[in-house]
């Protein structure tokens, strides 16, 4: 073999070892070109896989408990509601069912009246039908409050009128056109009443003394 051939068959040998390196680092590399080896990148694909999974599964167990919780809420404020609307019902029943023995008693002092009855039974049928009325304002927790001779207040009475008066204090009531009502401690209906005012003083006086 000549030197020449020799020359040409090193040149060739080292211009495939380069080639043969890039081929077993292609070989022992992953597709990601980071060095981990292909089964190792497909494990990982496979754990986050299962992650996103199982995420799946719970967010899905979650929506399906947000349904129930939000169907379990719209059914109790149905119920709630028709319970309320049928204690209203009921207490209005009750409250006209007290009201018919009033009806009856006004049907009996009309009917008295009618007959040509003496004043002094009409005046008890009457009587009678305020003393039912007031019972049965008693037992729903209705009270009949008197004002007069109070000092006025805007939370419990109206002022309809007022009237000068030396012998009152001014602000204190003197009249009652209506009586105020309470439920409890609460103003069912204010009383409507006649104030009393300082009384102005008389000119003639005041020119006397001038």
């Amino acid at each position: 073999m000549t030197e020449k051939t020799k020359d040409k068959n090193l040149e060739t040998a080292e211009a495939a070892s380069p080639v043969a390196e890039a081929a077993e680092s292609a070989m022992s590399n992953g597709p990601s070109g980071q060095g981990e080896p292909a089964t190792a990148s497909q494990a990982e694909v496979d754990r986050l896989a299962a992650i996103i999974e199982e995420k799946d599964q719970e967010i899905a167990e979650l929506k399906d408990k947000y349904l129930r919780s939000l169907a379990d809420s719209e059914n109790a404020r149905k119920r709630i509601r028709q319970q309320s609307e049928e204690s209203v019902r009921i207490q209005r029943e009750a409250l006209l069912r007290e009201l018919l023995p009033i009806i009856d008693d006004l049907e009996r002092a009309v009917d008295a009246a009618s007959g040509g009855g003496n004043g002094k039974s009409i005046v008890e049928g009457v009587e009678m039908v305020l003393r039912s009325i007031h019972d049965l304002l008693r037992s729903q927790g209705v009270t009949q409050v008197s004002a007069i001779g109070q000092r006025f207040d805007p939370m419990r009475h109206e002022a309809v009128d007022q009237i000068e008066s030396s012998t009152e204090e001014p602000n204190t009531i003197v009249r009652e056109f209506n009586r105020g009502y309470l439920i409890g401690e609460r103003v069912l209906r204010p009383a409507r009443v006649t104030v009393a005012k300082a009384a102005e003083p008389d000119k003639d006086e005041e020119q006397a003394k001038n």
